[in-house]
């Protein structure tokens, strides 16, 4: 059976699960979503067990020092998603976003080279197994409307107010 750590960080918007696999993280989520991580780590892994372990790797601490105002903390964290290829094409170009910008599904679809693909892009950023890290917090509605966040629109927003953005 597969061996992954998790830790419980404290931030802002609530407590947040890391899950690391092998010096990488797999899955970052909300507490308050936890079903919802248990559900995509089941699709990816299905056989696992979640052992307690206190800043696996010390991406706990990057994880705080992000929240701390240290946004560069995020940079080069070892990630691995798991999905189909698009997915990781996705997730992928979502970490070239930088800090204090957004980006809307549209042009994330032509920088992907699929500029009819908007709305598969807009799913695949829904089922990203590694929120913040991963930052789909910051596509945004062609209107620069503040759609859809599996985290919610509320921490949607803090995160984009926390990292510089003016939001509606």
């Amino acid at each position: 059976m597969k061996k992954l750590s998790i830790d419980t960080i404290q931030t802002p918007i609530g407590g947040v699960l890391l899950v690391v696999d092998d010096g990488r993280i797999c899955s970052l989520d909300y507490e308050d979503y936890e079903q919802r991580m248990l559900l995509l780590l089941r699709r990816r892994y299905r056989e696992f067990e979640l052992q307690r372990v206190v800043d696996p790797c010390g991406f706990s601490s990057r994880v705080r020092a992000y929240f701390a105002g240290n946004y560069a903390a995020l940079n080069e964290l070892p990630v691995v998603t798991g999905g189909t290829d698009f997915q990781r094409q996705v997730w992928e170009a979502l970490r070239t976003i930088p800090v204090g910008t957004t980006r809307a599904y549209g042009e994330l679809a032509k920088q992907l080279g699929k500029p009819n693909a908007s709305r598969a892009v807009g799913a695949a950023n829904g089922l990203n197994p590694i929120a913040i890290i991963v930052p789909c917090h910051r596509v945004i509605g062609a209107n620069a409307a503040l759609t859809g966040y599996a985290g919610g629109i509320a921490r949607k927003e803090w995160l984009l107010r926390h990292e510089g953005i003016r939001v509606k």
